[in-house]
Formats: C-alpha cells, sequence, structure tokens
C-alpha cells in the first residue's frame, strides 16, 4: 500500500462521515485535475490511480444520490 492510497482512504472515510454528497463530486474533479499533468509527465502509475479514486468518488456520490430519500413537493 503506497503513500496515496493511505490519503485515499483517509479522505474518503473523512468525506463519507460529512455526509455531503457533493463533496465527492469535488474530490473526484481534484483528483482528475491532479492527474492531468501526471499523466503529461509520464508517471503513468500515479496518474491511473488518481483516475480510479476519482470514479471512485463519483460512485459513492451516484449511490449516495440514489440511496437518500427526496423530498417530493
Amino acid at each position: 500500500m503506497k503513500i496515496q492510497d493511505i490519503g485515499f482512504i483517509l479522505a474518503y472515510i473523512t468525506l463519507f462521515f460529512i455526509r455531503r454528497p457533493i463533496l465527492f463530486v469535488w474530490a473526484g474533479l481534484a483528483c482528475l485535475v491532479l492527474a492531468i499533468p501526471l499523466f503529461a509527465s509520464w508517471t503513468f502509475f500515479t496518474a491511473e490511480r488518481l483516475t480510479w479514486y476519482a470514479a471512485a468518488f463519483f460512485l459513492t456520490y451516484i449511490l449516495i444520490s440514489l440511496l437518500r430519500p427526496h423530498k417530493v413537493e
């Protein structure tokens, strides 16, 4: 397990306890923005991991949005 994996797990747990789904979207976008220069500098391992982290954040947002009851007006 590398340092970026530990950072991802800590960020994921923190965001999960905050319980604001939109923060998962922002975290996913931040991962993608951070991955762009890594792909440009041919650091593929870390950049690929960041794209997987972004996918995990987006998937969590989708699952929370589907499972959360919505108000009907």
